[in-house]
């Protein structure tokens, strides 16, 4: 091989990335003489991720199930790869913030999009056969969806509406979590106790939701936005995206769950109840939510009026 001056370039480059961490640039290369050729689905781990799908049952529409809801835990991957690009970034700049948030939106955009296949994917008859088999799990226990929700907006606009008037900064993140709003869907309205939906998904992940509580509370979205120089902060097309990405998550996207929900479980093919037995129009439905990543960027009379159906 000619040693020319881009190749001893390279190479010197090499030799200060390998010095940099204490090791021996020759070593490196001389493994580059075993290692194997990459090949697409080696670097995708195909075959890995196409056996990630098994049936509980026999019936064909629940691949289908399995699969879309693997697609959007993929795509919350993609949201929080993002968010966290924005959190993480001591001083991002605003050309950096926006792009990111764009990005953020179109992964939700396609989320939005998707319930075609689950509207119009699934036999109605199937559905109702197979889902008798997830009980008690619930989409609900989607760890990373709440995750997202954490890194993007101020915890007290994920607390029940009822409680954030006895909800400040200043409470424990243990209070505030017992008051989140989706705290609400899991429990016994008469008893107020908690079902085995709710106790089972905090036994998994309760400790990991208060510890990202804390970090997030100051380095969420919209933190990060009032970070940006207040003459960004009245831009009309960031202000327009922050919008977008704040509809399109807390009333688009939730509508469009719950209108495929709504098909299925009140079909009359079954007893109307959520896998998980939890009020799930209620749940689901932003004008009982009352979720809003961003109320400062809404009228009064947009708040007013949020999730309400023309």
């Amino acid at each position: 091989m000619e040693i020319n001056d881009s190749t001893q370039e390279i190479l010197n480059n090499l030799e200060q990335k390998f010095e940099a961490i204490n090791q021996k640039t020759a070593t490196h290369l001389e493994g580059l003489l075993w290692s194997k050729p990459i090949t697409y689905w080696d670097y995708i781990q195909t075959d890995a991720l196409l056996n990630l799908q098994t049936q509980r049952t026999t019936l064909p529409d629940e691949m289908v199930f399995i699969m879309y809801h693997q697609v959007n835990e993929l795509l919350f991957k993609m949201i929080l790869w993002e968010i966290n690009q924005i959190s993480n970034h001591k001083k991002p700049k605003t050309e950096f913030f926006t792009e990111r948030l764009m990005r953020i939106s179109r992964y939700f955009d396609m989320l939005t999009t998707s319930f075609d296949i689950m509207g119009d994917g699934m036999e109605v008859e199937q559905y109702m056969k197979f889902r008798n088999t997830l009980t008690p799990a619930s989409g609900f226990q989607s760890a990373q969806y709440r995750l997202i929700e954490f890194a993007s907006t101020d915890l007290i606009n994920l607390i029940d509406y009822r409680f954030r008037a006895t909800i400040d900064r200043n409470t424990p993140y243990e209070h505030a979590f017992e008051h989140l709003y989706w705290q609400a869907a899991g429990k016994d309205h008469q008893t107020g106790e908690k079902s085995f939906l709710i106790l089972e998904f905090e036994r998994k992940y309760k400790s990991l939701f208060l510890r990202e509580m804390e970090q997030y509370n100051t380095i969420n979205l919209w933190q990060k936005f009032k970070q940006l120089p207040e003459i960004d902060q009245k831009n009309p097309e960031l202000i327009k995206a922050m919008r977008h990405y704040d509809y399109t998550v807390n009333i688009t996207w939730v509508m469009g769950h719950l209108n495929a929900a709504k098909k299925y479980i009140d079909s009359g093919q079954g007893s109307g109840e959520a896998t998980g037995g939890s009020d799930w129009k209620k749940y689901m439905h932003p004008k009982y939510q009352r979720r809003i990543f961003f109320p400062e960027l809404w009228s009064e009379n947009e708040l007013k009026n949020w999730g309400a159906e023309s």
